[in-house]
């Protein structure tokens, strides 16, 4: 049986796609959703990412360096940029949630999720901040008690 979506999550996914809309996107990436969730500022995922010392802004920051960075790149050697897995990293939390017990799909599955996507510029931009998967998964265990 699939976990429910919490209703944090339903809010962050529409506050992902709000984000996506500032970068004038036609797709909702792993980054927009990472960046909904510390924006959110609620649930254990933004807890976490506080306790990391990742702020907002500072996700924001290394969000847009990684955007440029992956333009310049597209620019350089003749790509098209691919599509964010955000679809992938739906499916990862749910794995994420069921494996962990939870009842409801929540920002904490969402955030290790994102750290499971390699590749991806959310992942990118949580490893330069020094947030890792066994981290996280380590704060998740212990806060679920």
């Amino acid at each position: 049986m699939l976990p429910k979506a919490s209703a944090r999550v339903e809010k962050v996914i529409k506050l992902a796609n709000a984000v996506a809309r500032e970068y004038d996107r036609e797709y909702v990436g792993t980054e927009h959703l990472l960046l909904a969730i510390a924006s959110d500022g609620t649930g254990l995922g933004a807890e976490i990412l506080s306790r990391h010392g990742v702020t907002p802004e500072k996700l924001r920051r290394e969000v847009d360096a990684l955007v440029q960075k992956s333009m310049e790149e597209t620019w350089v050697f003749g790509r098209l940029p691919g599509t964010p897995h955000f679809k992938n990293v739906m499916a990862v939390a749910i794995e994420q949630c069921q494996q962990l017990e939870g009842l409801e799909l929540c920002t904490e599955h969402l955030l290790l999720a994102l750290l499971k996507e390699p590749g991806c510029i959310a992942c990118k931009a949580l490893k330069a901040l020094g947030v890792t998967y066994d981290k996280v998964r380590g704060e998740v265990l212990a806060a679920a008690g």
